[in-house]
C-alpha cells in the first residue's frame, strides 16, 4: 500500500475545464452557526474559509445555507435569498478564489428537523413531505405550543420551493461559487421526500421510488437549467445515515433501491450532456456528527453506487479518525474519480492539506465548541503548524455582518 503522500490524494483532478484541483482533499460542509441574527455570512466566516483555502487549488464546501427565509429554523446559519446575504458571500468567494482555490455553496432546507420555536419567531410554516411525522415528541409538542403543526406541502407548494432552490442557486452563482451543492442527505426536507419512512404521499410526490424522488430531481434540473451549467452543479446523499430519524439502509433495506435509482437518474443525465460536478457520498462509517462504531461495517460501502456513478465523487466519512489511514488510502487509490472530505480536522488544523502532506501531527478538535452561536469560541482559534497564538486575544470575537 502507497503511503498517504504517495497516494492519489495529493494528485490533481480535473472537475471541470473551470475547476482543476491540485489535491483531492476537500473541506467537507459543516454547519457552525457563525453567521448574523439575520442570517448574514460573517467576519468569522471570512476568516475561516480563508484560511483553509491557502493551500491553492483547494475546493472548499461551504456550510449548509438557507435558500429562503421558509427553508430555516435554526439560529446564525447563513442564508442565500437577500442581496446582504449574496453580497457577504461574495466576499468569501472572492477571498477563496484570491488564494487560488474554489468554493461550493451547499444549498439547504430542513423541513421537520427545523426548530417550531424559531419557525415561530421568524414567521415561517412547518413543512415536510408529509403531515404529522414528526421527528420527536419534543418537537410535536413544541410546534402545538406555537400553532405550527407539521403540514406535508401541497403540489403547488413543491412547485414553489423548486423554483426556490433555482434562485437561491443562480444567487450563489451571482456570488461567486464555482459550484452549487444541493443538500439532499442527512434527513433534511430533500430527504424527507426520498425516503419511504418519512413520505406517506398517495399523490405524484409519493409511493413509488421514482415518485419520491420526483422532488429531488426537479430540484436538479431546474438548478441545471436556470444556471446553464450541469457542470456547477452537484449533490450530498447519505444512502446509510439514520440521522434525524431516518432508516437508512440498515434499517430499510428497501432504501438501496431508492439510491440506485437515484444514482442511475444523475448517471442519465450525464449520459445526455449534463453530467453533475460531483456526487458527494456520506459512508456508512459516520452517522450525521459521529463516527459508527460497527463490527458488521466491512459488509457496508457506497461502492455499489459507484458502479452506476461514473463521475467525480467525494467521500466523506471519518476519514482521518484512523492514523494509519486505511480506508482513506485504500478509497482514495481505487480509482482516478474520487475526493475525500474531511470537516471536523479541518477546523481544528487550518493547514491540513500541507499537516498531511508533510507528515506533521493533527490538532484534536473540540466538539463541545462546534455550535457556540455567533462566536469565535472553538472556531478561529486554531493554530497552523508551528503558529502560536494567543486565544485570550482572539477567542470572545462575535459575528458582524460582512455586507
Amino acid at each position: 500500500m502507497s503511503s498517504l503522500q504517495t497516494s492519489n490524494l495529493f494528485k490533481p483532478l480535473t472537475v471541470s475545464s473551470s475547476i482543476v484541483l491540485k489535491h483531492r482533499l476537500v473541506h467537507a460542509p459543516t454547519t457552525r452557526f457563525r453567521a448574523t441574527k439575520d442570517h448574514i455570512p460573517s467576519n468569522l466566516q471570512l476568516k475561516y474559509y480563508d484560511d483553509r483555502s491557502k493551500t491553492p487549488g483547494s475546493l472548499i464546501i461551504t456550510e449548509a445555507t438557507f435558500i429562503s427565509p421558509a427553508a430555516g429554523g435554526y439560529f446564525h446559519a447563513p442564508g442565500i435569498w437577500s442581496d446582504k446575504q449574496v453580497k457577504g458571500w461574495r466576499k468569501i468567494a472572492d477571498k477563496v478564489h484570491e488564494n487560488g482555490s474554489f468554493l461550493a455553496l451547499q444549498l439547504w432546507a430542513l423541513g421537520r428537523q427545523a426548530e417550531p420555536d424559531i419557525l415561530a419567531a421568524e414567521k415561517q410554516k412547518f413543512v415536510s413531505s408529509t403531515d404529522d411525522i414528526y421527528l420527536s415528541t419534543r418537537s410535536k409538542k413544541a410546534a402545538i405550543k406555537n400553532n405550527i403543526p407539521l403540514k406535508a406541502l401541497t403540489v403547488p407548494e413543491i412547485k414553489q420551493w423548486t423554483q426556490d432552490y433555482a434562485t437561491a442557486a443562480k444567487n450563489a452563482i451571482s456570488a461567486g461559487a464555482d459550484i452549487v451543492e444541493l443538500h439532499g442527505a442527512n434527513g433534511y426536507l430533500i430527504d424527507q421526500f426520498l425516503q419511504e419512512c418519512t413520505n406517506k404521499r398517495s399523490d405524484e410526490y409519493g409511493g413509488s421510488i421514482e415518485n419520491r424522488a420526483k422532488f429531488l430531481l426537479e430540484i436538479i434540473d431546474s438548478i441545471i437549467e436556470k444556471i446553464g451549467d450541469a457542470k456547477k452543479v452537484a449533490i450530498r446523499l447519505s444512502p446509510w445515515s439514520e440521522f434525524g430519524g431516518m432508516a437508512g439502509i440498515t434499517e430499510d433495506p428497501n432504501t438501496l433501491e431508492t439510491f440506485k435509482y437515484v444514482f442511475s437518474e444523475f448517471q442519465k443525465r450525464a449520459d445526455n450532456g449534463k453530467s453533475l460536478a460531483y456526487i458527494s457520498i456520506v459512508e456508512p462509517s459516520v452517522n450525521g456528527h459521529d463516527d459508527v462504531v460497527d463490527s458488521d461495517s466491512n459488509s457496508k460501502s457506497n461502492n455499489i453506487f459507484l458502479d452506476i456513478w461514473k463521475g467525480t465523487v467525494i467521500r466523506a466519512g471519518g476519514y482521518l479518525s484512523d492514523p494509519a489511514h486505511k480506508s482513506l488510502l485504500n478509497d482514495v487509490n481505487s480509482n482516478d474519480r474520487t475526493l475525500i472530505a474531511a470537516g471536523r480536522y479541518f477546523l481544528s488544523n487550518p493547514d491540513l492539506v500541507d499537516r498531511l502532506r508533510n507528515k506533521w501531527p493533527l490538532t484534536k478538535y473540540d466538539r463541545s465548541t462546534f455550535y457556540a452561536f455567533a462566536s469565535n469560541n472553538g472556531y478561529n482559534v486554531w493554530p497552523t503548524y508551528n503558529q502560536k497564538i494567543d486565544i485570550n486575544e482572539i477567542k470572545d470575537q462575535t459575528s458582524v455582518a460582512l455586507a
